[in-house]
Formats: C-alpha cells, structure tokens, sequence
C-alpha cells in the first residue's frame, strides 16, 4: 500500500477534507433538487420545427412557390424550446458552481482548521519542549475557554504534579546518597585501618567488627525504611479492618525486652472499639517507629506509655516518651524524611531520619493525621488519628481533635500534620 503523504495525514487535511465534501454534499443535494423540481413542472422539449412551402396568390387561388420554404413552428412548441434551453443553462451554471464551491471550500475549510488547530500546534510545541529532566514548562494557554484551553490546563496540571513527583524523588535520592555515605565511608576506612593490617591487635579487630556492624546496621535499617516510603507511595495496599488496640499490645510486647535493657519502661494504656479500616502492616510499621524513636531518647528509669482509643468517630494511637521534647522552631520540620533533631540522640544513636516521615505517609495514606505534642524538656506524645469503624450511633467530626488523648488539653506547642 503506498503511503499518504504527511500532510494529507494530519487532522487539518481531515477536517478539510470533511468540510469541503460535507459543504459539496449539501450543495449538490439542494442544486439537484432545484433542476428536479423545475424539471417536473416545466414542459421542455427540444425545437421541433416543420418545414413551409411559400405560396403566392394567382388570381383567386394560391399557388405553392417552387424552391421557397422556411421553417415554422407553433406557439407550445416554441415554449417547449426555450424551457429545455433553460434547462440547460441552470445544468452547465449548477455544474460551474459546483466545481467552484469545491475549490472555495477546500480553501476555507483549510483556512479554517488551521486557525482552529493553532492551540493544539502551540500545546505540541510546547511539549516538545519539556524534557524528563525540566518539567517547568508551562504550556499557558489564553483565548477562549474552550475544550481546548481546558486539555491545556489539563497538561499544565500534570505536569505540575510531575515535576513535584521529580523534585520530591530526586530529593529522596540524593538525601539517601547522603546518608549511606556516611556508613559506607566508616566501613572502608576501618577495613583499610584495621582489618586490612596483618599485625592488628584482636582487640582492634573485635572494635573494627563492633563499628562495621554498627554501620552496616545503620544502613539496613535505611534501606528497610526506603523499601517502607516506597510501598506507602504505591497506590493500593491491603485493606482490612484492624484493631489499634491489638496493634499496640503486639508492639508493646516486642519492645518490652528492649527496653527493659534500656532501663525503661513501657506501659500500655488501650481501650477496646479502636477498629479501623487500613493496611495492617503499615500501622504496624508506623507504631514500630514510633516507640522505637521513645526508647532512642527516654533517659534510663523513664517510662514510655503506648495507648490506643477512639473520640469524635476517630481512632488513635499514641506514644508520649519522657526525652528532651522538641523545640518550638522543630515541630514543622520533625516529619521531614532525613531530619533530625540535634538533641534526640547521639551520632551512632539518632536513626535513619524517615521513621516520622512513614508514620506521616502512613497516616495520610489511611485518611488521617499525626499530631505532636511536646514542649523543650517536657517529652514528647505523638499520636496517630484514623477514621474510626463505627456502628453509625456516633459522628465523626470533620477533623480529629486537638488535644493530646492521653494527658492533659494539648499545649500551645501542638502540631498536626
């Protein structure tokens, strides 16, 4: 088969095309019709004239002249004539004007395409343009809010939302380069200073172990939080009905060990009915990183409290340490991946920095929120707000409330996010 030419392959030569054969169509129809009608109530017929012999008169009588004669006809069939020659006419003019309109028609229709296509032209310029690299392009389409301007809009939309999927996946990856290379950078430098050397000390090889461990341990628990922000960020996950109340008393028992090594202790504060509807191990997840990060910065003899209930058709779950608290200038910034506060913890003790940033995205990924409640040398409680299960009886409040569920009205320094 051989292949159009490009132009003829365009939506412009289409809707030409269209155009020009829907306007001939038309035309030819209405022109056809004309001639039908006129033909149909009109008398025509070709001339059909008879031949005439002179005469002259002789005396009384009339005598036929020889090789005189001329053609004659009667009134009907001179009528007959000129409608057929009219006939005629309006055939040849119908043809003319056909053929003209056709040529006009495929002039305007082409004009006219052309002039409509022009924000599809500017809206694929425009996206010739954008690269996966820059995505700040805008197509910014004015004139009419037509269907056009609105699938414009539509791009510009997207790719905003693209290009903060960019930013944010960029930032991810280049602070996560940032992190591991600490730990990668402390592994090779003890093999080149230590294992490496073949009169090192076996106690200067057990602390070379104890420090490569030490980071290789870091850098699992980066990786385990990576692959946790990347399954929270999919859009489907397992839903199912779960109880924080479980939730907490399965985390509480896990960490009871741990923390009886750390000189704290956990108490467990649940109210039956907290039933909410979400990916169980994701919560579960969430509350991990949550009393690990009160174990990480409750001083020995501390006590770290693990509740669970439900208010105003919300369920939540709450964690309150007995640490440093957080300052005022922190509080927006504490959910930030790869932030960390100066005073939670020491150099080899302070985390991967996302353990907040899943419990956010796990919380908002179920409907919900995470609120802090802290102030400078008071501790912290963090709470986790899903909507509740209920049976109907009780409405549930456009947003969860403000106060700290497991001590007093929350203080001035509350954020929620």
């Amino acid at each position: 088969m051989t292949r159009l030419p490009g132009w003829m392959q365009t939506i412009r030569f289409r809707l030409t095309a269209t155009y020009s054969l829907v306007v001939f169509g038309l035309t030819a129809a209405v022109l056809a019709l004309v001639y039908a009608v006129v033909s149909q109530n009109v008398d025509a017929a070709p001339l059909d004239p008879i031949t005439v012999q002179k005469v002259k008169q002789v005396g009384n009588q009339l005598v036929l002249r020889e090789d005189q004669q001329f053609q004659a006809a009667d009134l009907e069939s001179v009528q007959q004539a000129v409608n057929h020659q009219t006939l005629q006419v309006l055939r040849t003019a119908s043809a003319l004007v056909l053929a003209g309109l056709l040529v006009l028609s495929l002039v305007v229709g082409w004009w006219l395409s052309g002039r409509a296509l022009r924000p599809v032209r500017r809206v694929t310029a425009a996206a010739r343009e954008i690269g996966a690299t820059d995505l700040s392009r805008r197509i910014a389409l004015d004139g009419p809010n037509d269907e056009i301007r609105s699938l414009a809009d539509t791009v510009d939309d997207m790719l905003g939302r693209l290009d903060g999927a960019f930013t944010a996946q960029r930032r991810l990856i280049d602070d996560a380069s940032h992190e591991l290379r600490h730990p990668l950078a402390v592994i090779r430098t003890t093999l080149d200073a230590v294992l490496s050397r073949e009169d090192a000390t076996p106690q200067e090889r057990r602390r070379a172990l104890t420090v490569v461990t030490r980071a290789t341990a870091r850098m699992s628990g980066l990786v385990e939080d990576l692959l946790a922000a990347a399954r929270r960020a999919a859009p489907a996950f397992v839903e199912t009905d779960v109880d924080l109340a479980a939730v907490v008393g399965e985390v509480a028992d896990e960490y009871a060990l741990l923390a009886e090594r750390a000189g704290v202790r956990i108490e467990r504060r649940s109210a039956g009915g907290s039933t909410v509807i979400g990916d169980a191990a994701a919560l579960r997840r969430a509350m991990d990183n949550l009393v690990s990060n009160a174990l990480r910065v409750s001083p020995a003899g501390g006590t770290v409290l693990v509740a669970s209930g439900h208010e105003h058709g919300w369920a939540w779950s709450a964690v309150r340490d007995e640490g440093p608290g957080i300052a005022d200038e922190d509080r927006e910034r504490v959910f930030d991946r790869f932030w960390r506060g100066p005073e939670r913890g020491g150099p080899d003790d302070r985390g991967t920095g996302l353990g907040l940033a899943i419990v956010r995205q796990t919380a908002e990924s179920h409907g919900g929120t995470v609120a802090v409640h802290s102030a400078p040398g008071a501790g912290s409680t963090f709470v986790l707000w899903i909507p509740h299960v209920t049976d109907g009886r009780g409405a549930r409040t456009p947003a969860p409330p403000t106060t700290d569920p497991v001590g007093a009205a929350a203080p001035a320094g509350a954020r929620t996010r």
